[in-house]
């Protein structure tokens, strides 16, 4: 029988353990949600409890970035903290005659650096559910060769899903499913899972039932038709549903106090100008200009919630930290407790601190390029290069045509080009992001890329 000292004793050595134990990582990711698509950054006709609850747990970051404007790209950076383009990975990886025409290759190298890689050296079990899109087909790794202890993907090589025409639909809680059987496998050690929704990139089909509370938005006289927001609106209502079982199946199992969860999404809304879209591109960036594909802020400009109630602040509302998606693994290495990942190289930085309530301006300059045409309203064609250092964002192409220069605090919109007017600025940032641009491997641009002409009658 265990006397009252020795209990007391082992409850003090479970309590020490439990606080140098690292947190768990559990980061979601979605698929083209704008910037505006969640209550909590604004949105009155979407319903997002869930998210919005999430945010007001934890911290909500209005200056967070990805790295590129679509799909691929943006993922590789979150995983490697690199910025895509030093891998080729320019645009969404595709058949391999469109990557060997776009001069990339067909999946990402895995000797990359890997957050889930380096996670293991701190004996962490590691998941990824959902969305891969780092490379399928013949030759394509496997996630396990990034790290990854457990998988199923789509988009990826290995274990999937049978599909019917309403998979999408009910993909999330379908991943929501396999993540929480994987935590509660693995809640004695430390864990990192990816789920990575298809929610709400197109084509969508929601359920009938899912549409219903929406159907006010589409055209009233042609009952037997959905409006293009009843079908958003119904597929981001779904996905924070879905949310909401993951999130309250962490507080079942037990470990949602040390659990980080953080939430964001991979690039801005689909534009409705694109054939799998035409049915329901009407994603928010918010008040921004841009939207997937272009390098203004609604393209790249996303949310970002961490949520970690042993250490995140609850209820704050961060607007002055600007955070990365390079900055992911950097970030994530430093509470798992790791030494700082200096043999990876990083693009980005350690922003522990902003992330636990320490607002602290950033270092590094975050840089981007987009070398593909882009669809959509003539207003959203930004130039081939972006830089955003400070208060300042510079964007050029590479011929230093169309420099454009927008203080963004003060003009988030991006509608007054300060160019001409802060020139010292522009001399000071523009050989930087040249610079930066000469150290990325050569590849051919789209035919009126960062051109926004337009066919003025004569």
């Amino acid at each position: 029988m265990i006397g009252r000292r020795e209990f007391l004793g082992a409850a003090l050595t479970a309590g020490l353990q439990a606080q140098q134990r690292p947190p768990n990582i559990l980061f979601v990711l979605a698929d083209d949600l704008g910037w505006g698509d969640l209550g909590c950054y604004g949105n009155k006709f979407i319903p997002t409890p869930n998210l919005d609850r999430l945010a007001k747990q934890g911290t909500q970051f209005t200056q967070f970035y990805v790295a590129n404007p679509v799909c691929s790209p943006s993922r590789t950076a979150f995983m490697s903290g690199h910025f895509p383009a030093r891998h080729r990975i320019h645009g969404h990886l595709a058949t391999a005659e469109q990557n060997e025409r776009r001069g990339m290759p067909n999946w990402l190298d895995p000797s990359a650096p890997m957050l889930p890689r380096l996670l293991k050296q701190k004996d962490y079990a590691t998941a990824h559910y959902g969305k891969w899109h780092l490379g399928s087909g013949p030759g394509a790794p496997l996630p396990s060769a990034y790290g990854f202890d457990e998988f199923r993907t789509i988009n990826g090589n290995g274990p999937t899903w049978q599909q019917d025409e309403f998979f999408r639909a009910r993909s999330t809680g379908v991943f929501v499913d396999e993540a929480l059987k994987f935590i509660e496998k693995n809640r004695q050690r430390p864990f990192y899972v990816n789920l990575w929704t298809l929610l709400p990139h197109a084509p969508l089909n929601p359920l009938d039932e899912e549409m219903q509370p929406f159907r006010k938005y589409g055209p009233a006289e042609v009952k037997r038709f959905a409006g293009a927001r009843t079908i958003y609106y119904a597929s981001v209502a779904s996905l924070d549903r879905d949310l909401g079982r993951l999130f309250a199946g962490l507080d079942k199992l037990g470990v949602a106090d040390n659990t980080m969860v953080v939430f964001s999404s991979d690039n801005g809304p689909e534009e409705i100008f694109i054939g799998n879209a035409a049915h329901s591109g009407v994603g928010s960036p918010g008040p921004f200009r841009g939207r997937k594909r272009s390098l203004y802020e609604g393209g790249v400009r996303l949310p970002f919630l961490v949520r970690w109630p042993a250490r995140v602040p609850a209820g704050r509302v961060d607007s002055s930290s600007i955070v990365g998606a390079v900055d992911f693994l950097p970030t994530m290495a430093r509470f798992a407790g790791l030494p700082s990942p200096d043999d990876a190289r990083p693009d980005g930085e350690d922003r522990g601190e902003a992330l636990l309530g320490r607002a602290t301006p950033r270092t590094r300059p975050l840089f981007w390029e987009w070398r593909f045409n882009i669809a959509g309203h003539v207003n959203n064609i930004s130039p081939i290069l972006s830089m955003r250092e400070g208060d300042w964002k510079l964007m050029m192409n590479p011929d230093r045509s169309r420099i454009e220069l927008y203080d963004i605090p003060k003009d988030p919109m991006e509608v007054q080009n300060l160019a001409s007017f802060e020139k010292q600025v522009v001399e000071r940032m523009a050989p930087k992001l040249l610079a930066w641009h000469k150290t990325l491997p050569p590849g051919p641009l789209d035919q009126g890329a960062g051109k926004n002409d337009y066919p003025w009658p004569r």
